[in-house]
Protein backbone atom coordinates (compact mmCIF):
# COMPACT_ATOMS: atom_id res chain seq x y z
CA UNK A 1 0.00 0.00 0.00
CA UNK A 2 2.81 2.42 0.89
CA UNK A 3 4.54 1.78 -2.44
CA UNK A 4 1.26 2.43 -4.25
CA UNK A 5 0.89 5.72 -2.39
CA UNK A 6 4.42 6.75 -3.31
CA UNK A 7 3.73 6.08 -6.98
CA UNK A 8 0.31 7.75 -6.95
CA UNK A 9 1.29 10.82 -4.87
CA UNK A 10 5.04 11.32 -5.43
CA UNK A 11 5.00 15.04 -4.53
CA UNK A 12 3.02 14.53 -1.32
CA UNK A 13 4.90 11.42 -0.21
CA UNK A 14 6.52 11.91 3.21
CA UNK A 15 6.50 10.30 6.65
CA UNK A 16 3.58 12.52 7.70
CA UNK A 17 1.68 11.61 4.55
CA UNK A 18 2.21 7.91 5.28
CA UNK A 19 0.99 8.38 8.87
CA UNK A 20 -2.19 10.10 7.68
CA UNK A 21 -2.91 7.43 5.09
CA UNK A 22 -2.27 4.57 7.51
CA UNK A 23 -4.66 6.09 10.06
CA UNK A 24 -7.46 6.20 7.50
CA UNK A 25 -6.70 2.81 5.91
CA UNK A 26 -9.61 0.38 5.65
CA UNK A 27 -9.53 -3.35 4.90
CA UNK A 28 -11.35 -2.72 1.60
CA UNK A 29 -8.47 -0.44 0.53
CA UNK A 30 -6.21 -3.48 0.53
CA UNK A 31 -8.39 -5.12 -2.15
CA UNK A 32 -7.36 -2.48 -4.72
CA UNK A 33 -6.13 -4.36 -7.82
CA UNK A 34 -3.60 -1.58 -8.50
CA UNK A 35 -1.63 -2.88 -5.49
CA UNK A 36 -0.78 -5.97 -7.56
CA UNK A 37 1.10 -4.12 -10.29
CA UNK A 38 4.73 -4.89 -11.01
CA UNK A 39 5.58 -1.22 -10.44
CA UNK A 40 4.13 -1.35 -6.93
CA UNK A 41 6.05 -4.55 -6.18
CA UNK A 42 9.30 -3.04 -7.36
CA UNK A 43 8.70 0.16 -5.41
CA UNK A 44 7.81 -1.83 -2.28
CA UNK A 45 11.18 -3.55 -2.43
CA UNK A 46 12.91 -0.17 -2.71
CA UNK A 47 11.08 1.67 0.08
CA UNK A 48 11.19 -1.31 2.43
CA UNK A 49 14.88 -0.47 2.87
CA UNK A 50 13.95 2.86 4.50
CA UNK A 51 14.01 2.34 8.27
CA UNK A 52 11.56 5.15 9.13
CA UNK A 53 9.03 3.80 6.63
CA UNK A 54 9.48 0.24 7.93
CA UNK A 55 8.75 1.48 11.47
CA UNK A 56 5.47 3.11 10.36
CA UNK A 57 4.39 -0.02 8.52
CA UNK A 58 5.48 -2.16 11.48
CA UNK A 59 3.17 -0.32 13.87
CA UNK A 60 0.25 -0.65 11.43
CA UNK A 61 0.89 -4.38 10.97
CA UNK A 62 1.12 -4.96 14.73
CA UNK A 63 -2.14 -3.16 15.31
CA UNK A 64 -3.85 -5.06 12.51
CA UNK A 65 -2.53 -8.42 13.73
CA UNK A 66 -3.57 -7.99 17.35
CA UNK A 67 -6.70 -5.91 16.71
CA UNK A 68 -8.31 -7.27 13.55
CA UNK A 69 -11.49 -5.61 12.24
CA UNK A 70 -14.48 -6.53 14.39
CA UNK A 71 -16.16 -8.75 11.81
CA UNK A 72 -13.08 -11.03 11.64
CA UNK A 73 -11.91 -13.59 14.20
CA UNK A 74 -8.24 -13.08 13.48
CA UNK A 75 -5.80 -11.88 10.90
CA UNK A 76 -3.46 -13.28 8.29
CA UNK A 77 -0.41 -11.22 7.44
CA UNK A 78 1.72 -11.64 4.37
CA UNK A 79 5.18 -10.17 4.18
CA UNK A 80 8.85 -10.88 3.98
CA UNK A 81 9.65 -10.21 7.65
CA UNK A 82 6.32 -11.00 9.34
CA UNK A 83 7.49 -14.17 11.12
CA UNK A 84 10.55 -12.73 12.84
CA UNK A 85 10.14 -8.97 12.93
CA UNK A 86 6.45 -8.11 12.99
CA UNK A 87 4.73 -11.00 14.79
CA UNK A 88 7.47 -13.30 16.10
CA UNK A 89 4.97 -14.88 18.51
CA UNK A 90 2.44 -15.75 15.79
CA UNK A 91 0.57 -18.97 16.45
CA UNK A 92 1.14 -20.19 12.90
CA UNK A 93 4.05 -19.30 10.63
CA UNK A 94 4.50 -20.37 7.05
CA UNK A 95 7.29 -19.63 4.59
CA UNK A 96 5.60 -20.07 1.24
CA UNK A 97 7.75 -20.25 -1.86
CA UNK A 98 8.06 -21.73 -5.33
CA UNK A 99 10.85 -21.83 -7.86
CA UNK A 100 11.49 -18.51 -9.59
CA UNK A 101 10.14 -19.61 -12.99
CA UNK A 102 6.88 -20.81 -11.46
CA UNK A 103 6.49 -17.57 -9.50
CA UNK A 104 7.22 -15.55 -12.64
CA UNK A 105 4.64 -17.48 -14.66
CA UNK A 106 2.01 -17.02 -11.94
CA UNK A 107 2.79 -13.32 -11.67
CA UNK A 108 2.75 -12.93 -15.45
CA UNK A 109 -0.72 -14.51 -15.66
CA UNK A 110 -1.93 -12.32 -12.80
CA UNK A 111 -0.69 -9.18 -14.56
CA UNK A 112 -2.18 -10.27 -17.89
CA UNK A 113 -5.59 -10.62 -16.19
CA UNK A 114 -5.16 -7.01 -15.13
CA UNK A 115 -4.51 -6.12 -18.79
CA UNK A 116 -0.89 -5.14 -18.11
CA UNK A 117 1.43 -5.04 -21.10
CA UNK A 118 4.45 -6.96 -19.89
CA UNK A 119 6.38 -10.00 -21.07
CA UNK A 120 7.11 -13.15 -19.10
CA UNK A 121 10.83 -12.36 -19.41
CA UNK A 122 10.32 -8.90 -17.85
CA UNK A 123 8.40 -10.44 -14.95
CA UNK A 124 11.09 -13.09 -14.43
CA UNK A 125 13.83 -10.44 -14.43
CA UNK A 126 11.85 -8.29 -11.98
CA UNK A 127 11.29 -11.18 -9.57
CA UNK A 128 14.95 -12.19 -9.66
CA UNK A 129 15.99 -8.59 -8.98
CA UNK A 130 13.51 -8.23 -6.11
CA UNK A 131 14.55 -11.55 -4.56
CA UNK A 132 18.22 -10.54 -4.63
CA UNK A 133 17.40 -7.18 -3.08
CA UNK A 134 15.06 -8.60 -0.44
CA UNK A 135 17.32 -11.46 0.66
CA UNK A 136 20.32 -9.12 0.95
CA UNK A 137 18.86 -5.93 2.39
CA UNK A 138 20.13 -4.82 5.80
CA UNK A 139 16.73 -3.88 7.24
CA UNK A 140 14.31 -6.80 7.64
CA UNK A 141 15.60 -9.12 4.92
CA UNK A 142 13.56 -11.98 3.51
CA UNK A 143 14.37 -15.12 5.47
CA UNK A 144 12.76 -18.27 6.79
CA UNK A 145 12.68 -18.66 10.56
CA UNK A 146 13.38 -21.97 12.29
CA UNK A 147 9.80 -22.15 13.56
CA UNK A 148 8.18 -21.47 10.17
CA UNK A 149 6.76 -24.31 8.12
CA UNK A 150 8.26 -24.33 4.62
CA UNK A 151 5.66 -24.84 1.90
CA UNK A 152 7.00 -25.13 -1.62
CA UNK A 153 4.10 -24.43 -3.98
CA UNK A 154 5.97 -25.06 -7.24
CA UNK A 155 3.75 -28.03 -8.02
CA UNK A 156 0.67 -27.02 -6.00
CA UNK A 157 -2.51 -25.28 -7.06
CA UNK A 158 -3.91 -22.49 -4.88
CA UNK A 159 -6.46 -24.95 -3.49
CA UNK A 160 -3.83 -27.60 -2.75
CA UNK A 161 -1.71 -24.98 -0.96
CA UNK A 162 -4.71 -23.83 1.05
CA UNK A 163 -5.61 -27.42 2.02
CA UNK A 164 -2.01 -28.15 3.06
CA UNK A 165 -1.97 -25.08 5.33
CA UNK A 166 -5.45 -25.88 6.66
CA UNK A 167 -4.35 -29.43 7.53
CA UNK A 168 -1.37 -28.10 9.50
CA UNK A 169 -3.54 -25.59 11.37
CA UNK A 170 -6.30 -28.10 12.04
CA UNK A 171 -3.72 -30.56 13.36
CA UNK A 172 -2.33 -28.01 15.80
CA UNK A 173 -5.74 -26.95 17.11
CA UNK A 174 -7.04 -30.52 17.15
CA UNK A 175 -10.01 -30.22 14.81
Amino acid sequence: MIAYLKLKFPKKFSQNFIKLKIKSLKVKDLANKALLSDEVGTEASIISKVKSTRMLVHSFQLNFAYNPPKKYKGSCLDGRDITYNIIPDAEFKFFITANVKTRALRRYKELKKLKKKISYEEVLKSIKKRDKSDYNRKISPLKKTKDSVLINTTNLSKRACFLKIKKIIDGKINI
